[in-house]
């Protein structure tokens, strides 16, 4: 480990956080648990993925996501993705021309978010006991199942995500938002891996609020804090394969492009507390039924 890095557990035999974790947890606002998934079950996830892309037509869509630009907060395909599968590129994936110019894989951002709720063997994963276990343990009596993406932070063109907090985007009130992020290959410096800074998710209110705007003008952020981000003093959080990553709602991350030639694949899944409200304000919502689904829901 480098000088700043924070502690790890060994998650390989995973049954429950235990008070180490905990206290971590609380202090750092965010917790490393290495080997808690296997090698074989991210290699069913990025096959399963591969099953998806193929089954998409990459001309059908155009859609880019950038932390950047907020291009998306302006397109309806995006703002209607809370009970969808669909796809979205890095701002560098076309040419002058619009021509892709590396494989579909390799030019997509993400695949998001309701992979968890209609896909068989996303839903299955992500609904495991060892997930379960992590959200009881962090005190969500009802854990429901909010958002998933697949990440590809792709090889040379994978876009830099800005310093952000998952709590302005999902919103509950208590807060209440936990994010699982995944490594599926090895998160290095080099490829794009995440940034954090320890404890300050200790603030009393996020940064601002990634909401729908007034007059169906798309989404947006509206700021609550206008002070920078001390990115300066961001620890790294390289992962190896495997490596679960627990994030508390307001613990602040970014992660940095990808110019290597490695990529850096990931899973995000993130959850809130059925006990909380959900304001109608959040840029994600779902079907006519506005249904949030728990554990124990198998809807794939």
């Amino acid at each position: 480990m480098t000088e700043n890095a924070l502690p790890r557990f060994d998650g390989s035999a995973f049954e429950g956080l235990s008070p180490e974790m905990l206290q971590a947890f609380d202090r750092d606002g965010m917790l490393v648990l290495e080997g808690l998934v296997s090698d074989a079950d991210c290699d069913a996830l990025m096959l399963r993925m591969g099953t998806i892309l193929d089954a998409f037509d990459p001309a059908a869509h155009h859609s880019v996501f950038s932390s950047l630009s907020n291009a998306q907060g302006q397109e309806q395909y995006f703002l209607d993705s809370g009970r969808e599968i669909r796809f979205f590129f890095e701002e560098e994936a076309r040419d002058k021309d619009g021509r892709l110019k590396a494989n579909f894989r390799a030019s997509l951002n993400k695949v998001g978010h309701a992979l968890h709720d209609l896909d068989p063997e996303f839903c299955a994963f992500s609904r495991q006991p060892a997930f379960r276990n992590i959200a009881q343990g962090l005190g969500i009596a009802e854990p429901l199942l909010l958002q998933s993406m697949y990440i590809f932070k792709p090889p040379r063109i994978g876009g830099e995500v800005t310093c952000h907090q998952d709590s302005s985007y999902l919103w509950s009130e208590p807060q209440s938002c936990i994010g699982l992020w995944l490594a599926l290959e090895d998160a290095t410096i080099e490829n794009g891996c995440l940034w954090g800074l320890p404890g300050m998710h200790k603030e009393t209110q996020p940064r601002s609020r990634y909401e729908r705007l007034a007059g169906g003008s798309g989404a947006g952020d509206i700021l609550l804090d206008e002070r920078p981000w001390p990115v300066e003093e961001c620890v790294p959080l390289e992962a190896a394969r495997g490596t679960l990553v627990v994030l508390h709602g307001q613990f602040p991350h970014r992660s940095g492009a990808n110019r290597s030639d490695k990529s850096r694949e990931a899973y995000a899944l993130h959850l809130i507390d059925g006990r909380c409200e959900y304001p109608a304000t959040n840029w994600l919502r779902w079907g006519k039924d506005n249904s949030i689904y728990g554990f124990g829901n198998k809807v794939g």
